[in-house]
């Protein structure tokens, strides 16, 4: 298997393959890890991989603008984490490839990341301003049944859309507007689906493209029930973009 040593980015979030990212990076080991990114070649994928928290914070306790102003802030690489960093984090994530970079005046950043393919934490290294890890990559496996189970996945996606919408406007996304290609559209609906961290996490881990539509296919006629039986409609549109406050 390919393995790689590359910056690591912890978020309360998981990113897929294919799917954009807005990142706000103000922490001081974040902006040194984009100063870094910067001085690659603008030929090259400036990559990191972003992984979901399972226990930590993804703001360093008591940084700016956070409660208890008046204790000392952690500081360094994996302040947040424990001393064991490699324990508070999900072990499989996304590299993410920064196509745009842009400093602001007060030095902190605004980025857009593309998730490129999934990789399994071996190992975390704290010893630099930024976390970073040594990652292997996994492969994307088809699966048995990965095309019907597509096709079922996106009409159960679509059904969940009008719900999601109250029927009282046009659909999130119309037919054309849809991929066709199981792994694109595990990774697609994976991402737009109102789920918790958990549920994404276990859909981005799942051990190929048919068994994560197999999962998102239960999901979806499980949370549109939920919703077709609910006396208001989620916020949805607080949904649209991911939030962080890196």
């Amino acid at each position: 298997m390919t393995t790689a040593h590359l910056p690591l980015f912890p978020l309360n979030a998981v990113l897929f393959p294919g799917l954009v990212m807005p990142l706000n990076i103000f922490e001081e080991r974040y902006r040194a890890m984009m100063r870094d990114l910067l001085k690659t070649d603008e030929s090259e994928p400036r990559r990191f991989v972003v992984v979901a928290i399972r226990d930590g914070h993804e703001v360093a306790p008591t940084a700016s603008g956070l409660p208890d102003p008046t204790s000392l802030p952690e500081r360094g690489p994996a302040a947040g984490f424990g001393a064991e960093p490699m324990n508070s984090f999900h072990q499989v994530g996304c590299v993410a490839d920064a196509t745009t970079i842009r400093e602001r005046p007060d030095g902190s950043f605004e980025v857009l990341a593309t998730g490129t393919s999934r990789v399994k934490l071996l190992s975390v290294d704290t010893g630099g301003p930024y976390l970073t890890a040594e990652v292997e990559a996994v492969e994307e496996d088809a699966g048995e049944g990965a095309g019907a189970l597509a096709e079922g996945v996106l009409r159960a996606f679509r059904s969940y859309q009008k719900r999601l919408a109250g029927a009282r406007e046009r659909s999130l996304s119309t037919g054309d507007d849809l991929p066709e290609e199981p792994s694109v559209v595990s990774y697609l609906v994976a991402a737009a689906a109102v789920l918790d961290t958990p549920a994404k996490q276990r859909l981005l881990q799942a051990p190929n493209t048919a068994a994560r539509l197999r999962e998102e296919l239960k999901l979806l006629r499980a949370e549109t029930a939920v919703i077709r039986h609910l006396p208001s409609l989620p916020a949805v549109e607080l949904t649209k973009a991911p939030t962080s406050p890196n």
